[in-house]
């Protein structure tokens, strides 16, 4: 169904879902300013779309800069949404920064147009050899409004639903999608809402799903008063899951603990070997995943498995216990090397974990059955909540780049591309 706009726009234009039931219900046509209102979005995607985008240069800039794109026409299992919210998630600072050295940055441009330009180091160059002169759209995940849709039964579908998205580029204020690429959001929940619809939530549950799949009974994670160890929290206290939480500082602990975390345990503290050991003890976890990435925590979490293990050994083995102890690194908060000191026998693993990896290990049901979930629960189970909101170009201000650039606990920064 669709309606004729008005003269100055010339086009037909399609009505949203909601409106598409009630014209079907009652017959009744819709007033002009509907197409009016629709025809200025159109107006304003052909004339105003900004993107963030990162530039790796050959002279050893990069340059992140708000840039403006054309918006593509979608494709019959395609749609273009006006991008309301979208979070910035520590995985987007990698893409975002590069190995640059943000502390020599500098900003530039205009204030509705700024460009922020830093140096990156020798080793950085290396590393990122393979991207030098392109740029790079940034965003994971964000939600808004399907403000056009391809001919297919799935795309129309999507035409007036807010809707989640996760794919990349949506740092910008329409993004082309594919409809598998999109969560269709309960009427009621805003983009604000589900802006933060995949990333940590099918982190989280991807978490419990591989513990699951894996044949593990309880899970260890750390960096765990964040928001995503805050979502996993809340998932493994519903599910009857054992969960041990590791964190740096004692305001941390209380955050979960008041939080219902059962276990949690500070690696700062002086007994925190015993404490996890303890933890470990009483939930059984040989499962953890680390965010931290750098130092010797991976190496103290699986020689306290160990000692669980061997404590529950009915005869000495000089090559240790024969329980599988695995810890997954997900993340990168500290950047130095991975220090393993083996005193962990020799059934253990240590590897990467990755959202997408996982899901296509996972399959589509199972990975369908996650997204309902989160749909259903993401203002509850899955809520984020933010520090700041700012715009694409108040992002790009070395303030803001301060702020979400930390990483810290309780300091989520929330994109408003409009």
């Amino acid at each position: 169904m669709h309606v004729h706009g008005p003269e100055t726009c010339g086009e037909y234009i399609y009505l949203p879902f909601s409106l598409q039931r009630q014209a079907a219900s009652t017959g009744q046509a819709f007033p002009l300013e509907w197409a009016a209102v629709q025809c200025r979005e159109i107006k304003t995607m052909s004339e105003k779309n900004l993107q963030i985008q990162s530039l790796l240069k050959e002279d050893s800039t990069l340059e992140i800069a708000l840039v403006e794109v054309p918006v593509p026409s979608p494709g019959a299992d395609e749609v273009v949404v006006r991008v309301d919210a979208a979070p910035i998630n520590p995985s987007d600072l990698g893409l975002l920064f590069g190995a640059a050295d943000m502390r020599t940055a500098t900003v530039g441009g205009h204030d509705d147009r700024p460009v922020i330009t830093a140096q990156v180091p020798e080793n950085g160059m290396r590393m990122m050899a393979g991207r030098v002169g392109q740029p790079l759209a940034v965003g994971n995940e964000g939600a808004g409004l399907v403000v056009a849709a391809g001919e297919s039964e799935a795309a129309q579908a999507l035409l007036g639903r807010t809707v989640g998205v996760f794919g990349g580029e949506m740092y910008s204020r329409y993004r082309r999608a594919n409809v598998m690429q999109c969560l269709p959001l309960h009427e009621g929940t805003t983009a604000v809402q589900g802006a933060s619809c995949f990333v940590n939530p099918m982190t989280a549950l991807g978490m419990v799903e591989t513990m699951r799949m894996e044949d593990h009974a309880a899970l260890v994670h750390t960096a765990a008063a964040s928001n995503l160890g805050q979502m996993l929290n809340r998932i493994c206290l519903a599910d009857g899951v054992p969960l041990v939480n590791i964190v740096r500082k004692p305001e941390q602990e209380k955050i979960l603990a008041d939080l219902g975390a059962a276990h949690v345990v500070n690696s700062s503290a002086d007994d925190f070997m015993a404490a996890l050991t303890a933890a470990l003890q009483k939930t059984g976890a040989t499962l953890a995943f680390d965010a931290i990435g750098g130092g010797r925590l991976v190496s103290h979490i699986l020689s306290a498995m160990e000692s669980v293990a061997v404590a529950n050994m009915s005869e000495y083995s000089r090559y240790g216990s024969a329980v599988h102890k695995q810890v997954y690194i997900y993340g990168a908060l500290d950047l130095a090397p991975t220090t393993l000191q083996r005193s962990f026998g020799f059934a253990w693993g240590v590897g990467g974990w990755l959202l997408p990896n996982f899901l296509q290990r996972a399959g589509t049901e199972r990975m369908l059955r996650m997204r309902q979930r989160v749909a259903d629960e993401i203002t509850t189970t899955f809520a984020s909540h933010y520090s700041r909101e700012v715009s694409l170009a108040e992002a790009l201000t070395l303030e803001a780049m301060g702020g979400y650039g930390r990483q810290a606990t309780g300091e989520k920064y929330l994109i408003r591309p409009q």
